[in-house]
């Protein structure tokens, strides 16, 4: 065996666990922790409150009487609540025979209707939350781009130096008026497709005539996660200057080469620090959600399109930031419904289903593009687990929460037997799912 060239990939698969462990973990505590605490407020103690399952790691017993655990297999956590005969939640009917009324009270299957309904909903709550905060507070951080077309610090580029600096205002290019950021940008698509473009400034109260690149050049703005471009080690920066031999000289000459490709490997020329790299990309089918709803597919090969230029921004106000955070948060509801409604229908690929495999593959992704980008992640993935968990399938949350839906209109709780059956065969549903996910990430 090839020791030397065995340990970078050893390196990598460690640095991909700790990723994934880090990413889940946070998940977890957020979640399991929402059960927790509104168990308290209710009345309901906990025993035990664990992050992840099987042997225990560490542990202390806090003065409320609840252990606080770290278990060795980090694929999830618990909380388990008095009169739990396990971490499903599941009741046990000996030890809640045996105890007086006031001790039931503090159980999870004796307390009220409203308590038990609070507790349980409160875990996807609190991913909600949590992700509507994170977002919120990294918009705040990062700031919106100010709608003026006015150059921040200009990107590094292969047909550099060009005469526009710092600080400039636009006022068109190419003779097409830039009144705002919008209008700079969407010049892009009928620009020349040149490297280099006339451009007339606002520079310190003189107007000037001066060269700039294209608003749109072939720069990799994002690497998207399980992407040709990804495994190919293409980097945020990177730019394309040939396609099959052919020069390119904008971001939309790009996008229209991958989408004639069919699926065809295609050999790119890629600048790189003033490097010239050759890589060989195979374009991938990708289910892509519209604006208005839907999907559709296309050959891509996972790169956006970057600025030639910072932004100037601004710190939105609380209120803005807010706004935008529960639009983010609404987005990835509505693209995750869409998303298993059109898998469902089979118009879209399976392959858009990922295990834990696949999640573990983007915590390292994100972790390496950046904390930004790993913090934002750890909020969608947030949501995406708290929509899961509603689902109304035992044992998940929206199953016990079904089960208290039929209490509160029948006036009695269902059946305990009932109960373990419905239990057991949700189980086997979670399970398959997630050997089909996992299926699909080993085989996509």
């Amino acid at each position: 065996m090839d020791l030397i060239g065995f340990l970078p990939s050893f390196g990598n698969f460690f640095y991909t666990i700790a990723a994934f462990v880090v990413v889940l973990s946070v998940i977890v505590a957020v979640h399991e922790y929402g059960h927790y605490i509104v168990g308290r407020w209710s009345g309901i103690h906990a025993d035990v409150f664990s992050i992840g399952f099987g042997p225990v790691l560490a542990s202390r017993k806090d003065r409320r009487g609840t252990v606080w655990q770290v278990a060795a297999i980090p694929l999830g956590g618990y909380v388990k609540f008095a009169g739990d005969a396990d971490a499903a939640s599941g009741k046990d009917a000996d030890a809640m025979s045996a105890m007086n009324e006031r001790a039931r009270r503090r159980t999870m299957h004796g307390a009220p209707l409203w308590a038990r309904s609070a507790t349980v909903a409160a875990g996807p709550i609190f991913n909600f939350i949590f992700s509507f905060f994170v977002f919120g507070a990294l918009i705040m951080v990062q700031g919106v781009a100010v709608d003026e077309p006015i150059v921040g610090e200009i990107t590094a580029l292969p047909a550099q130096p060009f005469e526009l600096e710092q600080g400039d205002r636009i006022l068109a290019v190419e003779g097409v008026e830039t009144a705002t950021l919008g209008d700079f940008l969407s010049a892009a698509e009928t620009l020349p497709a040149q490297a280099v473009l006339d451009y007339r400034v606002d520079r310190d109260g003189r107007v000037l005539q001066v060269t700039g690149p294209h608003p749109q050049p072939p720069l990799a703005g994002s690497v998207a996660l399980q992407s040709a471009a990804r495994e190919a080690r293409m980097q945020t920066g990177d730019v394309i200057t040939a396609i099959n031999g052919t020069p390119i000289a904008t971001f939309r000459e790009l996008r229209e080469l991958v989408a004639e490709s069919g699926g065809a490997a295609l050999d790119l020329t890629v600048w790189r620090d003033g490097d010239l790299l050759d890589l060989t990309l195979v374009p991938r089918s990708t289910d892509l959600p519209l604006p208005d709803g839907g999907f559709e597919t296309r050959y891509l090969i996972g790169l956006t399109s970057g600025g030639v230029f910072e932004y100037a921004t601004q710190t939105p106000g609380v209120t803005d930031a807010a706004t935008m955070a529960a639009t983010q948060i609404w987005r990835v509801l509505r693209t995750s419904v869409e998303g298993l409604y059109y898998m469902v229908l089979g118009q879209i690929s399976t392959c858009n289903l990922s295990s834990p495999i696949g999640i573990a593959e983007a915590s390292a992704a994100m972790a390496s593009d950046g904390v930004f980008e790993l913090i934002w992640f750890i909020a969608v993935l947030s949501v995406a687990i708290g929509f899961l968990n509603l689902f109304p399938i035992p044992p998940l949350d929206g199953g016990h929460l079904v089960f208290y839906a039929y209490e509160a209109i029948m006036r009695r709780p269902a059946d305990d037997r009932a109960v373990r059956v419905l239990m057991a065969i949700g189980l086997t549903l979670v399970l398959t799912l997630f050997a089909f996910a996992l299926f699909t990430d080993l085989t996509c």
